[in-house]
């Protein structure tokens, strides 16, 4: 073989090599172009920002040509209304907490997080390997909606106050912004609950039209700026053991979906659980520091207020169980699910944070 040939076919197994390294999907597939409306406010880069990484993805693993656009709560509609336009296909898939959906049926509250519920991973295994998923796909099916776990926020905190709860006599007439089936626990307490979307629980704070809020944890919290009207922050945020928040997609647009594209959402959505939990739990201790430093005064519920808080869910389920039999259904696999895990956290994960949490408050590490 001459040099000028060995030149010639080099050349042509470069140009077949750049052709394969090509997405192979990409090739004979349409370009698809959806809409996401998020439940959320742009400020909020991780809460937010998980619906914007979740798309980037999509679009990477497909060349670019499943494209899907995110806009921020209000921008179509507004943020408590995004199932809606996802169910009557308005936008084809939106970002949410569905729990922010009780209203129409409290079983919507175990795909995001019930009282005294699972942690971020006892969620996630009930999900993807406890037949969570499954279940919640089943009842989604009369919303005309699929469902994929999108982000987490990890445990939250029992937010902000403008006065101190020292008993449960504390909380009777209380005004509180509170999502999901807790405001329902609360009730029982003489809380009166209040949904009010992310951007606008900072002027019902201020204005005094609430008198407390609770929202995620310290890195969204600072930003929305909570400690600038009510200096009594308090802990745990026991409705929100781990909160999970959905990708709902409208069934019609996902059954006329590719199955490549089917795969990139699914890869997509797993990899931005990960990522969320990653960013929270990476940015929240800092921004905590920074607001107990600048006058926030944290404390944990009182072990009374919680007890009384433990009792009144449990109430409630009994209630709702013999009310509704789809929230009895999933209420009864998601609660045998919470026993167990919480017998094998006591063991391995509780034993080793117990004992950590000593070590810090002893100023060892």
């Amino acid at each position: 073989m001459n040099r000028r040939s060995a030149i010639r076919r080099a050349g042509l197994g470069a140009v077949a090599a750049s052709t394969l390294a090509a997405p192979a999907l990409a090739q004979g597939l349409p370009e698809i172009k959806w809409r996401l409306t998020s439940s959320f406010p742009k400020s909020l880069d991780t809460i937010y920002g998980a619906g914007e990484h979740f798309a980037r993805r999509v679009a990477q693993l497909t060349d670019n040509k499943f494209q899907i656009r995110v806009f921020a709560g209000g921008e179509i509609v507004p943020p408590l209304q995004a199932l809606d336009a996802v169910q009557n296909g308005t936008v084809e898939c939106c970002h949410t907490a569905p729990y922010y959906y009780v209203g129409k049926d409290p079983t919507f509250a175990f795909d995001t997080a019930v009282p005294f519920g699972l942690n971020t991973r006892q969620h996630n295994a009930w999900v993807f390997h406890g037949g969570g998923q499954e279940l919640m796909r089943e009842f989604y099916k009369d919303y005309n909606i699929t469902s994929y776990t999108l982000s987490h926020t990890g445990a939250q905190m029992g937010g902000w106050f403008r006065k101190e709860i020292k008993t449960v006599e504390d909380l009777k007439g209380l005004k509180m912004r509170i999502g999901g089936f807790a405001g329902q626990v609360l009730a029982k307490l003489g809380v009166v609950a209040q949904q009010i979307a992310g951007g606008d629980i900072y002027p019902a704070l201020e204005k005094g039209i609430i008198d407390a809020a609770e929202w995620v944890g310290p890195y969204d919290d600072q930003k929305l700026g909570f400690n600038k009207v009510a200096p009594f922050y308090y802990y745990p945020g026991w409705w929100e053991g781990g909160a999970a928040l959905s990708l709902f997609v409208n069934q019609k647009a996902i059954d006329t979906l590719p199955e490549v594209y089917r795969n990139a959402i699914e890869v997509a959505a797993g990899e931005t659980v990960a990522w969320s939990v990653a960013k929270y739990d990476a940015q929240n201790p800092r921004a905590l520091r920074e607001l107990v430093a600048n006058g926030t005064k944290l404390s944990p519920f009182p072990a009374p207020v919680l007890e009384a808080c433990f009792n009144a869910a449990q109430e409630l389920y009994t209630e709702t169980c013999a009310a509704n039999p789809r929230f009895k259904k999933v209420h009864d696999h998601y609660m045998a699910f919470r026993r167990e895990q919480v017998l094998w956290f006591r063991v391995a994960e509780g034993s080793f944070d117990t004992f950590m949490a000593r070590q810090s408050a002893a100023n060892r590490i």
